[in-house]
């Protein structure tokens, strides 16, 4: 824990240093920054002989927690990182293809069913990140349906619109296949797929004026500290509670034991990741600096991982 440590912070003192380079008391910092530079550079010789490790992450905001959380541990731990940012179904593939190591938010069993029925004889659930995660189609507390079949002749309160986020994921999928199974679209309601930025913009800007408004919604999600929202009672089940799960493929433990032990390890609370996506929406704090946050005030989780 204390080497994680060191070595972030020693990654953050060279960056400042470097910055202020041209300061008149520089001189008297030599040692201090050779020192930095060492440590520096012994870590890019380590990344070397360990390999290099590719986290795929998607645009949702829930993401980008657990994933930079893990890249930094990886980092200090001699690894070289990389995340590539894209689309659900390109993480997926790129696991099955192995250009991709680790997926840090499926969502199983029930919202990735297909995909991962498609794909579960190619990957491995690493470990569980946090449990009952809820999800579904969320309202103002402030309207009165209470359910989804309440939604039946009240379309043009709703003007017909059920924000969405991108294509291809999970949520989206069930929304059409529960549009269908509550003749949803005869009463006159369709999806409008957008990004999870764009969605989110819409919500705030309908509950603002304290407008009706319906929308797909999970959690973790900051959308739900910052408002009093209420999910929409599903009695058909289209939506159910799932487990939120680190992905590999299978091979990881014999391509990438360290990584792939220390990862087996990993857990998250869903408070604690609405917290820090709500300092990152509010503050602008990034998620890298919350990441190292994070670690500095859970030692014990980072020790358990580390196996220390």
């Amino acid at each position: 824990m204390k080497k994680i440590l060191l070595l972030i912070l020693a990654s953050i003192s060279l960056v400042a240093i470097t910055a202020c380079g041209n300061n008149e008391d520089g001189n008297n910092n030599t040692a201090d920054n050779a020192e930095v530079e060492n440590d520096v550079a012994d870590n890019e010789a380590a990344n070397e002989e360990k390999g290099t490790i590719t986290f795929g992450q998607t645009p949702w905001s829930s993401t980008a927690p657990p994933t930079q959380i893990a890249k930094q541990i990886l980092e200090a731990q001699g690894y070289e990182v990389k995340v590539e940012h894209v689309s659900q179904p390109v993480i997926w593939e790129g696991m099955k293809n192995k250009e991709i190591d680790f997926f840090m938010d499926a969502w199983l069993p029930y919202t990735e069913a297909t995909r991962w029925e498609e794909y579960q004889d190619d990957l491995v659930k690493v470990a569980t990140s946090y449990e009952n995660a809820e999800l579904g189609w969320v309202v103002p507390s402030y309207v009165e349906e209470d359910t989804i079949e309440d939604l039946i002749g009240n379309a043009e309160k709703y003007d017909g619109e059920i924000v969405t986020i991108s294509e291809g994921a999970g949520i989206v999928n069930i929304s059409r296949d529960l549009i269908e199974g509550y003749n949803l679209e005869e009463a006159g309601y369709e999806l409008s797929p957008s990004s999870e930025g764009a969605m989110i913009t819409v919500v705030q800007d309908k509950i603002r004026k304290e407008e009706p408004v319906i929308f797909t919604g999970w959690r973790p999600h900051s959308v739900f500290a910052r408002n009093d929202l209420k999910f929409l009672e599903d009695t058909k089940g289209f939506f159910q509670a799932d487990n939120v799960y680190v992905l590999s493929y299978n091979g990881i433990e014999e391509a990438h034991p360290e990584a792939y032990e220390i990862l087996s390890n990993w857990s998250i609370s869903i408070a604690e990741l609405e917290a820090m996506m709500q300092e990152n929406e509010q503050e602008g704090t990034s998620f890298e600096e919350l990441a190292a946050q994070w670690i500095e005030e859970n030692p014990d989780k980072v020790d358990q991982m580390l196996g220390e």
